[in-house]
């Protein structure tokens, strides 16, 4: 009887770790057809367990550049990330959209029954309820912008705390038919360096996992210095990270051998 799998990758950048998962995913993915979700009734490769340690994660570059020889595109053109990150670091939410994961990090609305709390169940810091950049105003609402909530008590509070993790997911979550797949981005500060551990329900490996990555390190960036603190790793989960049949061809391509090589040993 086959038991789960989970792969352990020791990289040094973020196009190293793209790279390395690629080679793996060829190597080690199961192949099944999605019963339901993104791209129902095709196929994909994945991991039944993965964890990524990327220990210069700020090197640059930041997306993976496929060499020339190869004559295909790379999986994420250079410029995306401009238009990227603010979709992570601000609550901008475009028409139609059910949330976004700026949204959920940095404008999440307190709805009644948080307000409904006793107050000696909140956080009570005077500091923190006064600054505008944690606890702002929507209209008449309050939205917290855990972000900056996060970078508040790291400065104010001390650095060793295991609370300050940043949550996307929620329950409602499971009546959307497409939840959010980045579920947390946990963090520690470690000898001086903010360290982040953001974990993925569910995670497409070939342009999701490198602009996802790449915009993940640019707010540790900006979060590690408001805090004072030195940049530092990323070490990175999931249960679900995979590579649609579209791209198998072009993975089998980097890795320089089939799938099915593999699996006939």
């Amino acid at each position: 009887m086959s038991r789960l799998k989970i792969i352990n990758i020791e990289a040094t950048t973020l196009p190293d770790a793209w790279f390395q998962t690629v080679y793996r995913c060829i190597e080690a993915g199961r192949d099944f057809i999605i019963d339901r979700g993104s791209y129902e009734g095709e196929k994909r490769l994945e991991f039944d367990f993965i964890t990524i340690h990327i220990r210069k994660p700020g090197e640059t570059p930041l997306l993976p550049q496929i060499p020339s020889q190869y004559n295909l595109p790379n999986p994420v053109d250079d410029d995306y990330l401009t238009g990227y990150v603010p979709y992570l670091m601000t609550g901008e939410m475009k028409k139609g959209e059910s949330y976004t994961y700026g949204q959920r990090i940095c404008r999440y609305l307190l709805d009644s029954s948080f307000k409904k709390l006793d107050d000696d169940i909140h956080i009570t810091d005077k500091g923190l309820w006064d600054n505008d950049r944690v606890i702002g105003l929507d209209g008449t609402e309050k939205f917290v912008n855990q972000m900056e909530l996060v970078i508040w008590t790291y400065r104010n509070m001390g650095h060793r705390n295991n609370q300050m993790i940043m949550q996307v997911g929620q329950p409602s979550d499971v009546l959307l038919k497409d939840p959010p797949c980045l579920r947390h981005i946990d963090t520690r500060i470690q000898d001086g360096k903010l360290h982040f551990f953001p974990y993925f329900r569910s995670w497409d490996l070939w342009g999701g996992f490198p602009a996802n990555l790449a915009a993940i390190q640019m707010m540790k960036e900006y979060m590690a210095a408001e805090i004072g603190v030195e940049d530092g790793e990323i070490i990175a989960s999931s249960k679900g990270l995979h590579l649609y049949n579209y791209v198998w061809e072009l993975a089998e391509c980097i890795r320089g051998r089939t799938m099915d090589e593999f699996r006939m040993g």
